[in-house]
């Protein structure tokens, strides 16, 4: 006997919620470091964009991929991951800067 489609279906989404509230936790985590990065930056007058760093960013993701995710698919979720946190850098900076708290 198979199981009930629209009962399985709502499974899987339960679990994909569960899925992106984890991944929304890790993200908010890596934005905490990010603007602890920022303000490094900002004391040491650094630039925000760093390309080396960012290509090691995407082999290491690459690298460790485990799972049916195309590696092409992983690089472009973290490329976006990546140029969002460089904005949060980049308005950290910018705010620090205007409200006279900048270096």
């Amino acid at each position: 006997m198979s199981r009930d489609p629209v009962r399985a279906l709502s499974a899987c989404r339960e679990r994909i919620d569960a899925v992106d509230l984890r991944i929304l936790e890790l993200l908010n985590e890596r934005t905490q470091i990010v603007e602890e990065i920022g303000r490094i930056k900002r004391e040491a007058q650094m630039p925000i964009y760093e390309p080396q760093r960012e290509d090691a960013v995407f082999q290491n993701v690459i690298g460790h991929k485990s799972g049916p995710l195309p590696a092409d698919a992983v690089k472009r979720v973290f490329e976006r991951i990546v140029d969002e946190m460089r904005k949060v850098q980049k308005a950290l900076i910018e705010t620090r800067t205007e409200t006279g708290d900048g270096a």
